[in-house]
């Protein structure tokens, strides 16, 4: 990145050298601004290109960076998902064999409280 910008520095630096070059060998005092103008312009193009050119290879880089965790990170990532599957299954089974035993005493404790005559229904 740093020597991107340093070539497009160079190529500003050298672009503002050969236009007043240009410019002092064969235009007229009445035409600086026009020169000048046109040179910055010049200057901030190639300031641009270069600026661009950085922009995309730290993205490349960055993308690449971001891949290269992803990849490294998969092994823990999966290691993660597992264990939690496993706890999410164990809760779920401790969960059932609770309400099982609920049940069972629920159903125990009605029976245990609830009269039973001796004497017949009575039929209507």
């Amino acid at each position: 990145m740093k020597a991107n910008f340093l070539r497009a520095a160079m190529a500003a630096t050298l672009a503002l050298a050969w236009a007043g070059a240009t410019h002092a060998q064969s235009a007229p005092a009445s035409d600086t601004k026009t020169v000048v103008k046109e040179d910055a312009k010049t200057v901030g193009h190639a300031v641009a290109h270069s600026a661009r050119t950085v922009g995309h290879e730290v993205k490349a880089k960055s993308r690449a960076v971001g891949h290269s965790t992803a990849e490294r990170s998969r092994q823990a990532r999966e290691a993660i998902r597992d264990d939690s599957k496993k706890a999410g299954h164990a809760v779920a089974h401790s969960a059932k064999a609770v309400g099982k035993t609920v049940k069972d005493s629920a159903e125990k404790v009605k029976t245990t409280v609830t009269r039973k005559s001796d004497e017949p229904q009575p039929k209507n």
